[in-house]
């Protein structure tokens, strides 16, 4: 960018900052309410003539580096300057924004800064997501109350869209019309993958470089800037490339440069060995902290010169002022070490914290019953925020449809105490303190040790069962292909194929092998139907009479190895992993009488709450992106007020085995 043309636009303004709102998310007709986004803050700055300046929060420019771009809204401006601050994002394959893909895309331009200038990046494109205006042709908006500035902002065309769009705002007020609060927009932002909602006073002036109360922030993960201090060389399988990194920021107190942990995940193999490079040219003798960090820290570790501002996710930053239970989440070019402060004072004192209040309980009516809840605020989906309260609440409002597929059949919880992201149990006896009222299912072990054994499994018949079920957080709920009747099993009545993605291929390679099972069945007069798995996969249905408990297993057997004798390059109808990489995997034993599968409809212990979820075969044809097929608890309950129950057919239309 020459020095000329940068003259033309607009000067740079020290951006203004939001403030955490230390977990109280503000409420009331005097604020409004935006999504807060997962990339790198940017300023567009247009001259009269449409000559664009992209610049970071530093005043790093970065308009070669996302050259595309360039010149994009000065059409919609008819020869006026504009100042637009935003935020540039890149967007994974399943729709949401992602700072990982953002991070890769920004290793690839410095390795090849030597080459042309303006190179651009077709497979990864950007978007501008603009969410504020601070000039528009001669008027200086800084002092304008924000909704005048967002009205105008909100009047400028997006001549593309896919490049530049503005962020989404809506008010208190807009929010009560619809008969939703902020909460309800911070759990949609939560479900649709944002990192959180930055609550803004409808009244207030933009202050550069400030971070006043004004803006107010509610991020639904947390994450920290990193000083990168130090390294330690991978052992065992990462042997020979970076195993992790030692981190450090500045004590918001004294300003000194202090230890506060280390990362040993999260990182891609290309941005373990990109690290190594760059940190090899790096090195010093000696740590560079103000006092050194613990001996045990500190083994096989390599110092480097503390220039580099990483990012990391953590869950807790412990009274001794280390973070923990941390993710890398990659370099920030636009952040500057000196600006990297811990997330508070490393104590030299600290009283013990106070102990953790007991868990809120409330009595609520399901159905006939009357349950206790606890801990409803408790987040079990620490990427989207989704709390306990939220996943009991999907199971109550999904209840109509979810509860016949559940009818009669033992179920297999898989639990989730402390969140997806701590330890799950499975659980096929009923737990202690179970209500009394609950149906159960006594049965023979089928498990290898358990000759002789019974399980008492629990029946989830009514909404009462499923909403004790969803307070235990047994988030995923599992199923036989047969249903019980006073103690005894009858044969099966549901015919499975789970269609498993190998490494890589994906939910799309797996529609195009459902459509071939599904001409194969229909030709054997079966109805076919179609779910997700709500994880990578998805299953297909039949309703099916069969007196043999071993039949469905050897007929689904059969058709695996006949389409992977036909395309043995994509399909394979053998578990071993040396079988999967490139091939879509049938998994025709989920018909065997002691195996399960997820039930339609159940949530899943992913980083978002992803459901199962019954599709249409016009879905599965048209599936063309993983993004096609992928349903989180909000998007289910609207396909169900839309469509109902897609599977309502599958106990109806019972046909035999060829």
């Amino acid at each position: 960018m020459a020095a000329d043309d940068a003259a033309r636009a607009p000067a740079w303004v020290e951006p203004m900052l939001a403030k955490a709102d230390g977990g109280r998310l503000r409420s009331g007709p005097e604020w409004a309410y935006e999504y807060k986004l997962d990339g790198y803050r940017a300023a567009m700055r247009i001259a009269p003539d449409g000559t664009t300046v992209l610049t970071s929060r530093n005043n790093i420019d970065f308009t070669a580096e996302f050259a595309e771009l360039d010149g994009v809204l000065a059409p919609a401006l008819d020869g006026r300057a504009a100042y637009l601050d935003g935020e540039i994002v890149v967007y994974g394959e399943d729709g949401r924004i992602d700072f990982e893909l953002m991070q890769e895309r920004r290793g690839r331009w410095v390795r090849h800064q030597s080459g042309p200038k303006g190179r651009e990046f077709a497979d990864v494109p950007v978007r501008f997501l603009a969410f504020d205006l601070l000039r528009l042709g001669d008027r200086d908006l800084l002092a304008t109350p924000y909704d005048e500035r967002r009205a105008l902002l909100a009047s400028l065309p997006m001549p593309d869209p896919y490049r530049v769009s503005v962020v989404r705002a809506v008010t208190f007020a807009e929010l009560a019309a619809d008969r939703r609060t902020p909460a309800d927009f911070l759990s949609h932002a939560a479900s649709a993958g944002y990192e959180g909602v930055v609550a803004k006073l409808r009244s207030s002036a933009y202050v550069p470089g400030q971070r006043p109360d004004s803006w107010l922030k509610h991020p639904l993960i947390r994450t920290q800037e990193v000083i990168v201090c130090g390294w330690r060389p991978g052992q065992r399988s990462f042997t020979g490339t970076l195993g992790g990194l030692l981190l450090g920021a500045h004590d918001p107190e004294t300003g000194a440069l202090v230890y506060i942990g280390d990362v040993g995940t999260g990182f891609s193999q290309a941005a373990r060995a990109d690290l190594k490079a760059r940190l090899e040219d790096m090195e010093r003798r000696t740590h560079p902290f103000v006092t050194a960090p613990p001996r045990e820290d500190t083994v096989r570790a390599r110092w480097v010169e503390p220039r580099l501002v990483g990012e990391v996710v953590y869950r807790q930053f412990t009274r001794a002022g280390r973070v923990r239970h941390t993710a890398w989440r990659g370099l920030r070019a636009d952040k500057d070490p000196a600006d990297v402060i811990a997330p508070r004072a490393v104590p030299r004192e600290s009283a013990a914290p106070p102990p953790e209040p007991p868990g809120k309980r409330i009595t609520v009516q399901a159905g006939d019953r009357r349950l206790t809840l606890s801990n409803l605020d408790k987040i079990l989906y620490p990427a989207a925020g989704f709390t306990k309260g939220e996943v009991i609440n999907y199971y109550s409002r999904v209840a109509p449809v979810l509860l016949p597929h559940l009818a009669g059949r033992p179920v297999t919880f898989i639990r989730y105490p402390d969140g997806v992201d701590g330890q799950k149990w499975f659980g096929k006896n009923v737990p202690n303190g179970a209500p009394s009222w609950l149906r159960t299912a006594r049965l023979p072990s089928t498990g290898s040790r358990g000759s002789g054994d019974t399980i008492d499994y629990p029946l989830l018949d009514d909404l009462p069962g499923l909403v004790w079920a969803a307070n235990i957080a047994a988030l995923e709920l599992h199923v036989p292909q047969w249903t019980v009747a006073d103690g005894t099993r009858n044969p099966p009545d549901r015919l499975v194929f789970d269609l498993d993605p190998g490494p890589g291929t994906s939910i799309v390679d797996c529609c195009r092998v459902a459509e071939r099972l599904h001409d194969v069945l229909a030709a054997d007069g079966l109805t076919p139907y179609a779910k997700t798995s709500g994880s990578k996969g998805m299953q297909l249905y039949c309703g099916i009479a069969a007196g043999d408990p071993a039949a469905p297993s050897a007929y689904a057997k059969r058709l695996a190895q006949r389409l992977a004798k036909e395309t043995p390059e994509t399909v394979t109808a053998v578990m071993a992993k040396a079988q999967r990489p490139g091939r879509v995997f049938i998994d025709w034993s989920q018909n065997n009488p002691a195996k399960t599968t997820v039930a339609p409809y159940s949530l899943r212990g992913r980083d978002h709450p992803t459901v199962s979820t019954p599709v249409t075969w016009a879905e599965v044809r048209a599936c063309r992106h993983v993004s096609h097929l992928t349903f989180t608890a909000d998007d289910v309950l609207d396909r169900v007020a839309e469509h109902g129950d897609l599977l309502t057919g599958l106990a109806e239309e019972r046909a035999p085995l060829p």
